[in-house]
């Protein structure tokens, strides 16, 4: 029933922005944001999100789905950097020591990355590592270099638990 009225409001929704899921800190399982203008939502709760440390380093991803729209997946993250409740981390090059962003195209199977001309902010709202709790918004600009678009993700929030 939930996931039916998710779909219908999608659909339905006059702003685009009204169709998002409200920012929430208490591991709800939304993840959405505007591409474009258009909604990009993954009310499944079921999206790939963990924060570990690895070898003395800690990384983090969550990315969200959506198979009604031509992006399928939207990806964010760190490598080898901690997180923490309160900051904003600048996306850019998915290098060490880094935060960045991804898009991914079905279709073309391409991804495409958020870079150093190409960037965008993360701010953790809520981070709790005894309850597993991740919160936070985001937006960033992507070049698809192959048709030469500029893809706009604005509005992105998430809450989630992650795993360890």
């Amino acid at each position: 029933i939930i996931i039916s009225i998710s779909c219908s409001k999608e659909d339905n929704c006059e702003n685009s922005i009204d169709c998002l899921p409200k920012i929430t800190e208490t591991g709800k399982g939304t993840f959405g944001c505007l591409v474009n203008g258009k909604a990009f939502i993954d009310n499944s709760g079921r999206f790939n999100c963990f924060y570990q440390k690895v070898d003395g380093e800690y990384y983090f991803h969550i990315s969200g789905n959506n198979d009604n729209n031509k992006i399928g997946e939207i990806s964010l993250g760190t490598i080898q950097k901690e997180i923490n409740a309160g900051e904003t981390y600048e996306l850019k090059s998915p290098n060490e020591k880094n935060a960045s962003a991804s898009i991914f195209y079905p279709t073309t199977l391409k991804t495409y990355s958020t870079n150093n001309s190409y960037t965008g902010k993360l701010e953790i709202i809520k981070f709790d590592l005894q309850k597993r709790i991740v919160s936070g918004t985001f937006e960033f600009d992507i070049l698809n270099s192959q048709t030469g678009e500029i893809i706009k993700i604005r509005n992105g929030r998430f809450d989630s638990l992650f795993t360890r």
